[in-house]
C-alpha cells in the first residue's frame, strides 16, 4: 500500500479519538492510571470486564472502583512499579463483572511524557481462568491415570490397551510374562512397552481381534486361543470407541485359573438356566389356559399309547 507516512500522522497523531478507537479495538482490557492511581484512560474490554462505563472509570480512583482489598493491592503494586521504574507482571484474582472471580495476570509498565518523566501507569488484564481450569483438569486426569495404571500393574492378569495407530498404550508385566521372556525383558527397558508396535508383541489372532473391535466399535469379543502351549482366554473390549480397545489376557493353564474358570463358567451357565426358566415361566403365565389344555392333550395321548 502506498500512502504519504507525514500526512498520516499529522492528521492523527495528536488525536484523541484515534487513539481510543486503536485501544477499542484490541481484545485485551487496558487501562492508564495516573500516579495518584487514578484512571485516566481504558478501552471497551476493560469496561466490559469491570461492568462498567468509561464514564463511569476514568476520573476515579482504584478505592472508587474496586473493593477495599483489591484497591490496596493495585495501590501497593503500583507503588512498586513507579518506584522500579520498569514494567511489572504478577497474577491476581479479581471479581468480574457477572460476580465470579477470575484469574488474571497483569502486566504493567510506566509511562512517560515527552520530557521522560513518569507520569503513570499503563496496563493490561490477560484472563487465564480458562487456563487455570484446564490445567487443575489436566492435573487430576494425571494423578487418575497414575491411579489407574499402578492398578493396573497389579492385577494377574494380562492386560493390554492398544489405540487407534495400533500402538501400546499401556499394558501391564503380566501380560509381558504371558507373551514370553522377550517381551519381558523389553518390558523392563520400556515400563508398560507404551509406543511400541502392538501387531509384533501378540500373535495374530489377537491382533486381528484388537483390530477388527477397534474399527467396528463393538463391545466385547471372546476367543480361546492357543499360545506356546499355553491356552489363552482372550476378552477384547472398546474402552474408548473407534480409539482405545483393551485386551484382558487370561493363562488357562494354570491350576488355580482353570478352577476359577470352571466355577466362573458354571455360574454364567447357571444364570443363563434361570433366565430361561424365568422366560418359559413367563410364557407360561401369559397363556396358562392354552398350556394346561396342551398338556392335558399329552396326557391323554400318553394313557391312550398305554391303554394301546
Amino acid at each position: 500500500m502506498i500512502y504519504d507516512k507525514k500526512s498520516f500522522l499529522t492528521n492523527n497523531i495528536d488525536d484523541p479519538e484515534f487513539h481510543q478507537k486503536i485501544i477499542d479495538a484490541l481484545p485485551i482490557p487496558i487501562f492508564y492510571r495516573d500516579l495518584n492511581g487514578v484512571y485516566q484512560a481504558c478501552n471497551k474490554a476493560h469496561e466490559k470486564f469491570i461492568g462498567r462505563l468509561r464514564e463511569q472509570i476514568v476520573g476515579k480512583s482504584v478505592y472508587d472502583i474496586h473493593s477495599r482489598e483489591m484497591a490496596d493491592i493495585y495501590s501497593r503494586r503500583d507503588k512498586e512499579l513507579l518506584e522500579s521504574t520498569g514494567v511489572q507482571v504478577y497474577e491476581n484474582q479479581i471479581k468480574h463483572s457477572d460476580g465470579t472471580i477470575h484469574n488474571v495476570i497483569f502486566n504493567k509498565a510506566v509511562i512517560h511524557d515527552n520530557d521522560d518523566k513518569v507520569i503513570g501507569i499503563v496496563g493490561s488484564i490477560n484472563d487465564i481462568t480458562e487456563l487455570k481450569r484446564t490445567e487443575t483438569r489436566l492435573k487430576k486426569a494425571q494423578e487418575s491415570m497414575e491411579v489407574s495404571s499402578h492398578m493396573l500393574h497389579k492385577i494377574n492378569v494380562g492386560i493390554l490397551m492398544m489405540d487407534d495407530n495400533h500402538k501400546v498404550v499401556d499394558s501391564n508385566v503380566s501380560f509381558a510374562q504371558l507373551m514370553g521372556e522377550e517381551t519381558t525383558e523389553l518390558f523392563e527397558t520400556i515400563p508398560g512397552l507404551k509406543g511400541a508396535d502392538v501387531s509384533v508383541l501378540v500373535p495374530e489372532v489377537i491382533f486381528k481381534m484388537m483390530s477388527s473391535i477397534l474399527s467396528s466399535g463393538e463391545e466385547i469379543l471372546e476367543r480361546d486361543i492357543k499360545f506356546q502351549n499355553k491356552l489363552l482366554h482372550v476378552s477384547v473390549v472398546t474402552l474408548y470407541k473407534q480409539k482405545v480397545v483393551g485386551a484382558v489376557i487370561r493363562d488357562m493353564s494354570a491350576p488355580m485359573l482353570v478352577r476359577d474358570e470352571i466355577i466362573n463358567r458354571a455360574q454364567r451357565i447357571k444364570i443363563q438356566n434361570i433366565e430361561t426358566v424365568q422366560k418359559i415361566a413367563r410364557l407360561l403365565g401369559e397363556n396358562a389356559a392354552e398350556t394346561e389344555e396342551l398338556l392335558n392333550s399329552i396326557i391323554e395321548s400318553h394313557r391312550y399309547g398305554d391303554d394301546e
